[in-house]
């Protein structure tokens, strides 16, 4: 009797096996032939040798169904099969086997049914994309297909891509016996900016493409989170999409016309079901979404710290995700200061996975989070009220109409690579602006060169995605893109209309009734 592939482990080591599956793919090396072959329950690679350098079996091709014997040994520490005979099945039965596989792979992919962390007519909205996504995750991992997942570069990014994380690698863990899967199968990066920029998909296939001819990998399936549903994201996943990859979207911006539906396997925003994004940071939908990928995944206190980074303004939500925070011993000040770690970090690490740093600060762990954040906390919180102090003195206001406008020029106030980034020193200037000085409709402008970060008082009648509708007629040849909330976002132009692009935001802003 035929043994599945997932219940062959290292426990079976001089044992003999039954086997059966699909070739994925063969690899000569300098010794012996490996064959890595897969049946619907997991993988497993099998030796042949006929002689040092010596094509094994040639009548066996890749995406050809076998039969055959093995031998389980053990070779640097990964599971491996030795064959005794190997055999063809016809095409017929490769046939049959294949669709075999599928049907009981894509089974095996669906998530269980579970209950969500918090209760949500938006979660209940999104639940069967979940599930969706989750399936497609779920059937990569099992066919071994790469995974790349791709995240803003802040601490909602970060939650994000790293409760994904959380639920993909013991996963890949369950169904690929080498040890080297994890690193082999996954990897993680933050964008350069708030979008999947053509420099991001352009670095992303090339390092696929190159695996793919190294290694007879398969392309990636890649997913987008904290970013992906705009405009801006389109060329990035469409380049993908010519050379091979598939693509996931879990975003909560706001998005003009659903342009990425169309291009991805599964886009999940709360604005494609008639929500507000503002209510969801994307660390919080990933959190129950990793439940759905893994259901055994503890990342409850993430939303927390997600939503408090994001200023997301959902009571019962935010305190159902926070007392789930505290069973893990995690008060709103910790999440408060991981967050700042967290936004920290990105600074530095800048565009690197960093995967096990990040690990520790998510508390992995939790002992080295805590001594960290006691290390960190109130390094970070002094910078912050230097950078409070100079923003304060270097910023202007302007009265436009009934709003207040606050502009702060970040390059000529703040010497580069400083902490905290432009967007949260623009954040901390407006919440203090508003809170202290007690002005209730208030728009803060970090400028630099090509881009302003924008902050809004939630009583300012103002926009993000108004204003760069206006911008784009007003002030064609400045280029202007940008995306966000309606009361937090950024924008980017061309450096030499910045001028114009002021103008044009006070003539905006002076119009608010």
């Amino acid at each position: 009797m035929e043994q599945p592939l997932r219940d062959i482990t290292l426990r079976e080591k001089g044992k003999r096996f039954a086997v059966s599956g699909i070739i994925e793919k063969i690899v000569q090396t300098g010794g012996p032939t490996l064959f890595m072959i897969r049946d619907h329950t997991g993988a497993l690679t099998i030796k042949a040798f006929d002689g040092a350098g010596v094509r094994a079996y040639p009548q066996l091709t890749e995406g050809m169904g076998i039969r055959g014997t093995v031998k389980i040994n053990e070779y640097e520490g990964e599971l491996e099969g030795e064959a005794i005979k190997l055999s063809p099945m016809s095409a017929e039965e490769s046939k049959q086997f294949k669709e075999r596989v599928d049907q009981e792979q894509r089974k095996e992919a669906r998530p269980k049914p579970i209950e969500f962390l918090a209760k949500s007519q938006i979660l209940d909205k999104l639940k069967e994309r979940f599930i969706q996504a989750a399936t497609e995750i779920r059937l990569a991992i099992i066919k071994g297909r790469p995974i790349i997942v791709r995240h803003h570069n802040d601490c909602d990014g970060y939650s994000a891509g790293y409760a994904l994380e959380r639920a993909i690698l013991p996963l890949i863990r369950k169904y690929h016996k080498e040890v080297k899967a994890p690193w082999e199968h996954y990897n993680r990066a933050p964008c350069a900016a708030p979008f999947y920029e053509i420099e991001d998909s352009i670095k992303d296939i090339s390092r696929a493409l190159s695996n793919v001819a190294k290694f007879s990998e398969v392309m990636p399936l890649i997913i987008i989170v904290d970013n992906g549903s705009s405009q801006e994201d389109l060329l990035g996943i469409k380049q993908g999409k010519v050379h091979g990859a598939e693509f996931i979207v879990v975003d909560h911006h706001f998005f003009e016309k659903d342009v990425i539906s169309s291009e991805v396997l599964v886009h999940i925003n709360p604005f494609l079901v008639g929500e507000d994004g503002t209510h969801f940071s994307a660390g919080m939908l990933c959190s129950e979404f990793s439940r759905f990928i893994n259901e055994e995944t503890d990342t409850s206190h993430i939303p927390a710290l997600a939503g408090l980074a994001d200023r997301i303004k959902n009571p019962s939500v935010m305190e159902t995700y926070l007392k789930l925070a505290e069973k893990h011993g995690y008060d709103e000040s910790m999440l408060k200061d991981i967050g700042a770690l967290i936004d920290y970090v990105s600074a530095k690490v800048r565009f690197m996975e960093a995967r096990e740093y990040i690990e520790v600060v998510f508390g992995e762990p939790i002992a080295k989070q805590k001594a960290l954040i006691a290390l960190m906390a109130p390094h970070l919180k002094k910078q912050e009220e230097t950078s409070l102090k100079i923003a304060q003195l270097a910023a202007t206001r302007e009265v436009h109409g009934k709003v207040t406008l606050q502009l702060i020029y970040v390059e000529q106030s703040f010497s580069r690579g400083v902490y905290p980034k432009p967007g949260r020193a623009t954040g901390n200037l407006h919440d203090y602006a508003a809170t202290h000085d007690k002005i209730d409709r208030l728009v803060t402008a970090g400028i630099l060169s090509d881009a302003i970060t924008m902050r809004a008082t939630e009583h300012s009648g103002f926009s993000v995605h108004d204003l760069i509708d206006y911008l784009k007629k007003g002030v064609p040849d400045a280029f202007v893109e940008g995306g966000g909330h309606h009361h937090a976002g950024a924008i980017k132009f061309v450096p030499s209309k910045q001028a114009d692009v002021l103008a044009a935001i006070r003539n905006f802003v002076g119009k608010i009734k």
